[in-house]
């Protein structure tokens, strides 16, 4: 390793930050902060085959809830949906308050702060790209244990590698 440089640099692989707290997989399986949205996978209360894609626009606060096929949610009544309260209580979970807010570009003291002090309306986001990208991690999930690097995944960050 070239002494120059950082260990972290030298690697293909950095530590996974863990979860500030606990999350509900069940509820939330899936949360990002990418492509200038917040934005992830959300369960339906009432159908255990549907799922909703919620997206917060960082910045412009535009936000946008829907099943997998475009369906747009029935809770999107002028006010951001349940779908979108869970996403923004499963991000702060998963990053933090002080990280999320930061990315949104809101203020507030708790999650639902957040959600009450977006300014944005609703604005139509196709769900297929994050869908595409859930189902994609879950691909993941799969594939029989190995120690050999996985191709495709030689980005990914490791969870055994130094920081």
């Amino acid at each position: 390793m070239n002494a120059d440089r950082p260990a972290w640099e030298q690697l293909s692989a950095l530590r996974v930050v863990s979860p500030i707290q606990p999350r509900k997989l069940a509820k939330v399986p899936f949360v990002e902060m990418a492509e200038g949205r917040l934005q992830g996978v959300v369960s339906s209360g009432s159908d255990i085959e549907r799922v909703y894609v919620s997206s917060i626009t960082a910045g412009t606060h535009g936000y946008n809830c829907s099943t997998n096929n475009n369906r747009p949610c029935g809770g999107l009544r002028g006010a951001p949906c349940k779908h979108l309260h869970s996403l923004v209580d499963e991000a702060v979970l998963q990053y933090g308050l002080d990280q999320v807010a930061r990315y949104l570009r809101v203020e507030g003291e708790r999650a639902g702060d957040l959600v009450r002090n977006l300014d944005g309306g609703h604005e139509s986001i196709p769900a297929a790209v994050v869908f595409s990208r859930f189902l994609r991690h879950l691909a993941y999930l799969e594939l029989p244990p190995a120690s050999e690097p996985i191709a495709e995944m030689h980005w990914f960050p490791s969870l055994g590698a130094v920081s």
